[in-house]
């Protein structure tokens, strides 16, 4: 009874080892599934990814000033008005002269009497002098008349110092352009009462014009000095023009969080590019490109900054070392260390090595 049991119960084992081993033969996915590789969630680098290339803003003079009287009265006449053409010397605006007035007449009337004064201790001098020399004067009256003359000289130099100070302060009550420019703003009417000082216009000077666009933080981080903007009216788009970026404002708007880029525009530009006017602005295709590249690809504690980028065509991971700018908004900016077209790791690159062959790309937005 036992030897036919264990007969059984060898047929069964060597059955059962057998199946095993059939269905592995005959199911290639066991060992395919532990050969194939990994998809991978990478980013092909291209220029400007992460930036916006257009732009809506405005003409602005690249430099106003801001015009005000430099004596206190009461605006009597304000000629200028807003937009108007100006020329250098041109009156824009005028005070009530008359306290002005009256104060030249007071000052001139000074100066008469001191011309008189003058005169007669000249005269004074004169005699004693003339005494002294016939022996009938003595030298201490000569003395007195001389200083006395000396006195009124001084006096008559100081009537006319006021005099001319007086005259100026008249000049005052007559606000004028001071260059050539257009009037932009307009701060007081006929009748205010303005202290030195208080602003009466704001003036575009000079003619030169620049364009002002608004920038979030990122972009105005990864944006370069002398980067080139197309730009085109938003009423007439067939008119169109090139201007330079200059400078972006370090502090930013505190409603909108934005920051002003100046860009430059060309003396040449179009007339129609008056102050004012809204452009469209877009990044020109001569720039030299700004590339930027998802933080999460950065190797974490890499000194110096580090990526996996998928070496093609057998897509195997080398560790590259990279140059880095600003980070802002998710993005960094590439400086060096990587060309438009190389295809970066941007999730796991903390548990991947060096020569580790990856599969299919996974492109993040696919993810989310």
């Amino acid at each position: 009874m036992n030897r036919p049991l264990s007969a059984i119960a060898i047929a069964l084992v060597l059955a059962a080892t057998s199946t095993s081993a059939s269905d592995t033969e005959t199911d290639p996915t066991v060992v395919a599934d532990a050969d194939v590789p990994r998809p991978v969630v990478s980013e092909v680098l291209q220029s400007q990814a992460g930036i916006a290339r257009s732009w809506v803003g405005s003409i602005e003079a690249e430099h106003e000033i801001s015009l005000g009287f430099l004596v206190l009265g009461t605006l009597a006449q304000r000629p200028a008005d807003l937009g108007n053409v100006v020329s250098k010397g041109d009156v824009l605006a005028r005070l009530d002269a008359a306290d002005l007035e009256a104060g030249v007449r007071a000052a001139q009337a000074g100066v008469t009497i001191a011309q008189a004064q003058r005169g007669t201790a000249k005269d004074a001098n004169d005699r004693a002098a003339e005494l002294l020399a016939r022996g009938v004067g003595n030298q201490s009256a000569v003395e007195e008349a001389r200083n006395s003359l000396a006195a009124a000289e001084a006096a008559l130099r100081q009537a006319e110092a006021e005099l001319e100070q007086a005259r100026e302060q008249r000049s005052y009550a007559d606000l004028k352009a001071p260059r050539d420019g257009i009037i932009t703003a307009v701060h007081a009417e006929a009748g205010a009462i303005l202290d030195a000082g208080d602003p009466v216009f704001d003036m575009a000077a000079g003619g030169a014009r620049e364009v002002i666009l608004s920038m979030t933080q990122d972009i105005a981080n990864a944006m370069q000095m002398g980067t080139i903007f197309d730009i085109s009216l938003i009423s007439n788009p067939t008119i169109r023009g090139k201007a330079t970026l200059d400078r972006i404002d370090p502090v930013s708007e505190r409603t909108s969080r934005t920051r002003a880029a100046h860009l430059k525009m060309a003396d040449d530009s179009h007339p129609a590019f008056r102050l004012g006017a809204l452009v469209s602005a877009r990044l020109a295709a001569t720039n030299a490109r700004i590339v930027t590249l998802s933080d999460g690809a950065i190797i974490e504690d890499s000194d110096p900054p580090a990526v996996w980028v998928v070496t093609q065509p057998d897509r195997t991971l080398a560790r590259t070392d990279i140059q880095i700018g600003a980070r802002a908004a998710g993005r960094v900016l590439v400086e060096g260390g990587l060309q438009e077209g190389d295809e970066v790791l941007i999730r796991g690159v903390n548990s991947v090595k060096e020569g580790q062959k990856v599969g299919r790309r996974t492109a993040p937005e696919a993810i989310q």
